[in-house]
């Protein structure tokens, strides 16, 4: 919808896509990962062992401080906006610097509004309540859409995108909304109370800084990329959230996900002795190969059929086929860091169950100075070298990411692997599923050069669906028995 009506080279696209990711550091920084790693491992251990009462008590000391600390950034933030975009996109100047400080002020109280959410969502999964607390965010999708439904047709761009920043707001206050009811439900013993003194809100306290500053070096690199594209000239920041809204598609269905319901379980577990370890090891395994299995054909759809999952999902109004292809080639860029990027989050989680924060840190601050470097080189000395357009410099942005997201991972298996025993996908199921993805990749290639013109959502049906055809065919007859899994799943639900 976003690109129907703004398109990709446009000055209101890029400021309003700089802007929705100033203010969502705050909710990516305090909200889901570091209130999730620091907060549900406590919790979840506290119902575990019937003390219900007391673990209300600390969620309602945890929302309270929470709510507390968000409103005096969200404050900070709107007074301090023109600084934060000079820092972040020093690229952008003029009427399209004007806007985005315009847009900035207008979402931050909503990003505040989803970091409480993300509160809601710790109390919600350590009660094994998930589906709520994630499609909640349907809801702020569901009023940012009617914003645009509404407000499309009529309005220049540059007001449009001050009235979609509002529709978000509105969007944001309603997701966290939906959630509260049934947060009071579950946990009919929270009060709001700044409580310090309590000793389990101390370490979660102590467990949320190293959180809090792994998730912020992370957000960081995310912003080294937007401030190196916001150089590489007008549609280069949209191109790249374009990528990114793809690329975190697998990452959160089939990455956070498993990691989210996996994480209150490993926790639960508790214990140094032989029998929780391997419990941990065996639920962690188990947990990469789910993973695994979902997002090795999703790399390599990107790869090889990036333009038609581009082209139907943003291919309409201003938005044509040269705006198609230019989004693959960084989509194709992030495919090569997609799988280490999602086994990550689970080996992440599993330091989170051991109550361990400091680990996850120290290989996500290594991976950023390698994001960093590695994108500045890719994105503006390599295409020079290679004579290509500045444009194409965000491909290079999104490939060194992966680059540095493998050597994390790595760190991250080698040292939990000395720590509780092996783990990790076998060298026979990786080299399976690479296999079955890339026959069905070559099928799906082959139809979709023989395709004569269609809407690019018809293609789309075409050719990804014998890819997918293909590939789980493929995975059966392989005894892959994820696979078999899914086609018993999907037989008992035609019934």
């Amino acid at each position: 919808m976003f690109s129907h009506y703004f398109g990709l080279r446009t000055d209101p696209a890029d400021a309003f896509t700089a802007a929705f990711r100033i203010p969502n550091f705050l909710q990516n920084l305090f909200g889901e990962g570091a209130l999730s790693a620091s907060f549900i491992p406590v919790y979840a251990a506290l119902l575990g062992r019937g003390e219900r009462r007391e673990a209300d008590r600390v969620a309602g000391a945890i929302g309270s401080l929470l709510t507390l600390i968000v409103a005096v950034i969200v404050l900070v933030g709107v007074v301090a906006t023109p600084l934060f975009i000079d820092a972040v996109a020093p690229g952008f100047h003029g009427a399209k610097r004007e806007l985005t400080i315009e847009l900035v002020r207008i979402l931050f109280p909503g990003a505040g509004l989803l970091t409480m959410s993300a509160w809601c969502l710790g109390v919600l999964n350590s009660h094994r309540r998930f589906l709520l607390s994630y499609a909640s965010a349907v809801v702020w999708n569901v009023a940012m859409i009617a914003t645009l439904l509404i407000a499309g047709g009529g309005a220049a761009l540059p007001r449009l995108a001050v009235i979609l920043a509002w529709g978000s707001v509105v969007g944001s206050a309603l997701q966290f909304g939906v959630q509260l009811p049934v947060v009071f439900r579950v946990a009919p013993d929270l009060r709001v109370a700044l409580d310090t003194a309590s000793t389990h809100v101390r370490t979660i306290g102590r467990n949320f800084a190293p959180v809090l500053v792994s998730r912020g070096v992370v957000q960081v690199s995310a912003y080294v990329d937007q401030l190196i594209a916001s150089l590489l000239g007008t549609g280069a920041v949209t191109g790249l959230q374009n990528a990114a809204t793809l690329y975190t598609l697998p990452v959160s269905l089939f990455g956070i996900s498993v990691s989210a319901a996996e994480l209150p379980a490993m926790s639960s577990i508790g214990g140094d002795d032989r029998t929780a370890v391997d419990a941990l090891r065996r639920r962690l395994d188990a947990g990469l190969r789910r993973i695994a299995f979902f997002v090795v054909p999703s790399a390599v759809a990107f790869l090889a059929l990036g333009d038609v999952i581009v082209g139907a999902l943003f291919q309409t109004g201003r938005f044509d086929r040269t705006d198609s292809r230019y989004v693959w080639g960084i989509l194709a860029g992030s495919a090569v860091g997609l799988l280490a990027s999602t086994l990550g989050r689970l080996y992440s989680s599993a330091y989170y169950a051991l109550r361990d924060t400091r680990t996850p840190l120290r290989f996500a601050i290594v991976r950023v100075i390698l994001t960093t470097v590695l994108g500045y080189l890719c994105a503006i000395p390599l295409p020079r070298l290679l004579g290509v357009d500045m444009w194409w410099g965000a491909a290079g942005l999104t490939a060194s990411a992966g680059v540095a997201g493998w050597v994390e991972m790595l760190l991250l298996r080698a040292t939990l692997n000395a720590r509780i025993g092996r783990t990790g996908l076998s060298a026979a199921y990786v080299a399976t599923l690479w296999t079955s993805a890339a026959a069905g990749a070559g099928i799906g290639w082959v139809i979709k050069l023989a395709l004569p013109p269609l809407h690019p959502i018809a293609a789309a049906t075409f050719v990804l669906g014998a890819y997918g055809a293909v590939y789980l065919g493929a995975a059966v007859a392989l005894r892959i028995p994820e696979a078999s899994a899914a086609m018993a799943r999907l037989a008992l639900r035609s019934r």
